[in-house]
């Protein structure tokens, strides 16, 4: 498996792990699980685990991006959401022993921190406050797949579920004088795996969306001017 191979390169000890995850654990606990954490860089699109792996890792996103997939049997595959900075991929399965139920890719080159499924657990047993607080999270991830799905399954065309995707996408971005800014560069054929849609039919929404000045490109950035239009979209 290639996330393993990786994780036998060279290591860093980790910096203090950020994000609202990590800040609800007391100090004692975010100590300990810091000693267990030593950085790995993965060169983009190595992938960490696949459907159907026996669960042997948890990582910790430390910088880049992590892509979450399924797959049908006749091999199409829908693209669940991207993991960031401040998460934890892989929890359900170490905590379960059940096999991996989506595959992990890094989208970008990336630094992440392997932890091995039995000393999570340990980890987990020994700081009940780390337990609950994953749970939560566990719960949360939960409801963003069920809402992914929901967009594809439920939605009648693709420029309403584009237009969703990009809105949630943008909720994350840098307000400017333009409008809501984000970094924005997946490739068309990725972008349909997100939404069920190919490859041609997002190059041809995202032009109708670009002509009617509903985005706008700047190399690898995107920018929505006015939310209240693309939402209208977004409405079945």
């Amino acid at each position: 498996m290639q996330g393993l191979g990786a994780v036998r390169g060279c290591r860093e000890q980790a910096a203090p792990p950020a994000g609202e995850l990590f800040e609800k654990l007391s100090q004692a606990t975010l100590t300990e699980l810091r000693s267990m954490m030593h950085v790995v860089s993965y060169p983009a699109g190595s992938v960490l685990f696949s459907e159907k792996d026996m669960p042997e890792l948890v990582y910790v996103v430390l910088e880049g991006e992590v892509k979450l997939s399924i797959n049908s049997s006749e091999g199409k595959r829908l693209i669940l959401r991207i993991a960031k900075k401040g998460e934890i991929v892989g929890i359900a399965s170490a905590l379960s022993g059940n096999s991996y139920d989506m595959t992990a890719e890094t989208q970008y080159a990336s630094k992440l921190a392997p932890i091995g499924r039995r000393d999570f657990l340990n980890f987990l047993l020994r700081h009940p406050d780390a337990y609950q607080t994953l749970t939560e999270e566990l719960s949360r991830q939960y409801t963003m797949a069920c809402d992914q799905l929901r967009s594809v399954v439920l939605s009648t065309s693709a420029p309403e579920k584009l237009a969703r995707l990009l809105l949630d996408w943008s909720e994350n971005g840098q307000r400017t004088e333009f409008g809501m800014r984000f970094r924005f560069s997946l490739t068309h054929g990725e972008i349909g795996e997100f939404i069920g849609a190919s490859r041609e039919t997002v190059t041809r929404t995202l032009s109708i969306f670009k002509s009617r000045r509903l985005i706008s490109f700047h190399g690898s950035t995107l920018t929505i001017p006015n939310r209240t239009a693309l939402e209208r979209y977004a409405r079945p």
